[in-house]
């Protein structure tokens, strides 16, 4: 069973930059799709960005289009979200997630993906 867990979360100013990080325990690590999803207070949790096993293929939701960036690093077991120019439309608990099957390209879908990390809380300030 793989674990995930996110850190880097934090409060920041409209226009400042964050990173997050998710550690994933277990196997196979480089051959599972990744994602990030957000969820803010009193909306459902949404697709942000999303990166394929190999890293080769980058996908990221209208909304953080050209300020957000996915990388991964397979050695290490851990996927990144860059954040930059930061908005207050930003603010959600941000989840990591991995998809549930192996050596797929990418996908928007929650359904997609069956392990989740518990989230870490990104607030931006106006």
């Amino acid at each position: 069973q793989v674990q995930l867990v996110e850190s880097g979360g934090g409060l920041v100013q409209a226009g400042g930059s964050l990173r997050l990080s998710c550690a994933a325990s277990g196997r196979s690590f480089s051959s599972y799709t990744m994602g990030w999803f957000r969820q803010a207070p009193g909306k459902e949790r949404e697709f942000v960005a999303a990166i394929s096993w190999n890293g080769v293929t980058t996908d990221y939701a209208d909304s953080v289009e050209g300020r957000f960036t996915i990388s991964r690093d397979n050695a290490k077991h851990t996927v990144s979200l860059q954040m930059n120019s930061l908005k207050p439309e930003d603010t959600a608990v941000y989840y990591c997630a991995r998809h549930a099957r192996q050596l797929t390209a990418y996908s928007r879908s929650q359904r997609d993906f069956g392990s989740w990390g518990q989230g870490t809380q990104v607030t931006v300030s106006s």
